[in-house]
């Protein structure tokens, strides 16, 4: 195992590597000057020069590169060309809305996603198997967007239930239980908006697992030894289905965090998707740079937890040669 894992971890450094390499140089070959984007068209050339030595723009492309891998490595991110604040503590004061809003989501997801499709196995060719694949599929038709749109439209403009932007009311209230409940008031609309077009895709992929699950051998021998219809989907059949389950709510969690920038957008909520939007059409190549990182090392992560409880969920499971070490 300690040989598989070494491999892996090395596939993963590789990847992070190669991860810089593109964010350095995608970057410095996109149209448009970084400096012509944060400074006044009335500075002298002086100053114009003056800010190209501040941010290290005035040095060699390999200089810079070296440079550039070694603040990656350290999350020493350098300062962002709009705000001139460190790009790590822009990352860290926005971090904690965007793990609020996607995780809260995701969780909901794949909670309501993975009860309807066992429901929908138990029932096959019933109402509810055929509502539920119609609602899943209908779920993720629609373009995010629109459908975000369209919810903040009728539920916070023409029926003011939620608010319009931001994740906290302005002035915000007083009181650690009435903040708690105005930061859960701002969340609740783009978390459900998630919700909606996320659960489809879980319970149509669970019911789909479940019964073939249903169908096995092992099924029907539970069955004519008597076990309750309850034990046999939850502790037999659905305990079968956890590896791949598993797999994929992990595997799902980098495309999770980029649909936080669509979503952060059309809400306005303080978050590193707005961030990572705003920084891409500033030219604020510091702070993409970094917010890109970040997406690339929790998919790295991603990836590495869902090999490790894959095993976790499946002991049957050996990795390495021969199911040694």
């Amino acid at each position: 195992m300690r040989s598989y894992w070494f491999r892996r971890i090395a596939g993963a450094a590789g990847v992070l590597l190669l991860v810089v390499c593109v964010n350095f140089f995608l970057f410095r070959l996109m149209p448009g000057d970084a400096v012509s984007s944060i400074v006044d068209p009335r500075f002298s050339p002086e100053a114009k020069a003056e800010l190209r030595n501040l941010f290290g723009l005035d040095q060699p492309v390999c200089t810079q590169f070296l440079i550039y891998v070694r603040r990656m490595l350290t999350f020493d991110f350098g300062l962002s060309f709009l705000s001139q604040q460190p790009v790590w503590g822009e990352i860290k004061s926005r971090l904690p809305n965007t793990v609020a809003l996607l995780g809260s989501a995701m969780l909901l997801s794949a909670a309501l996603g993975t009860w309807l499709g066992v429901q929908a196995a138990r029932r096959r060719g019933g109402r509810l198997e055929r509502l539920v694949l119609f609602s899943g599929s209908v779920s993720f038709s629609f373009p995010s967007f629109f459908v975000q749109l369209v919810l903040l439209l009728g539920l916070a403009y023409w029926l003011p239930l939620f608010p319009l932007r931001g994740s906290v009311s302005i002035p915000p209230p007083t009181g650690a239980l009435a903040a708690a409940l105005d930061y859960a008031w701002h969340l609740a609309l783009p978390a459900a908006s998630l919700v909606m077009l996320g659960f489809g895709s879980w319970a149509i992929y669970v019911r789909n697992l479940m019964v073939k699950a249903l169908g096995d051998d092992y099924v029907l021998a539970a069955r004519a030894r008597g076990l309750s219809e309850r034990s046999i989907v939850w502790r037999h059949a659905f305990r079968t289905t956890l590896p791949p389950i598993v797999t994929i709510f992990l595997l799902s969690l980098p495309g999770v965090l980029s649909g936080a920038v669509i979503t952060e957008t059309v809400f306005s909520l303080h978050g590193v998707g707005k961030f990572l939007l705003d920084s891409i059409l500033g030219h604020d190549y510091p702070a993409a740079g970094a917010a890109f990182y970040m997406l690339a090392l929790v998919t790295v992560a991603a990836n590495l937890a869902a090999d490790a409880a894959y095993r976790l969920a499946d002991p049957r499971i050996r990795l390495g040669r021969n199911g040694g070490d």
